[in-house]
């Protein structure tokens, strides 16, 4: 597979839950290759967290933009957000109990498929 199809093949999808505005996450951003790397991209600079999923991203980037995410879809997105509750750093853990929080859904490239990322990735 060309480097091309790697970028091609990848998928990002930015999602926001505001306890007090929101009833479920809601999609902020989604995208595809270029787009897909921009918004995992704009994440770390950011400093919001981003979890892999390649079947949840998969999902995810068919809905629409400001989409709520389905019900069908709640418990991956709650084990998502308890991932980053346990693992993040102590800022982020405050933001997330303050009832705040953005994450990205990223799709992995299988082993082997993906050139080495750098340490940012």
């Amino acid at each position: 597979m060309s480097q091309y199809d790697d970028r091609m093949n990848k998928k990002a999808v930015a999602l926001r839950y505001d306890e007090n505005r929101d009833v479920a996450p809601v999609i902020v951003a989604s995208g595809l290759g270029y787009l897909a790397e921009k918004i995992v991209e704009i994440a770390n600079e950011n400093g919001v967290p981003v979890y892999e999923d390649n079947s949840l991203a998969t999902v995810l980037t068919q809905l629409d933009l400001g989409t709520a995410i389905p019900e069908e879809l709640y418990q991956a997105i709650v084990d998502i957000y308890t991932y980053f509750l346990k693992y993040t750093p102590k800022h982020s853990m405050e933001a997330a109990q303050q009832g705040g929080g953005e994450s990205v859904v990223e799709e992995s490239v299988p082993p082997g498929q993906q050139e080495e990322k750098s340490e940012n990735e």
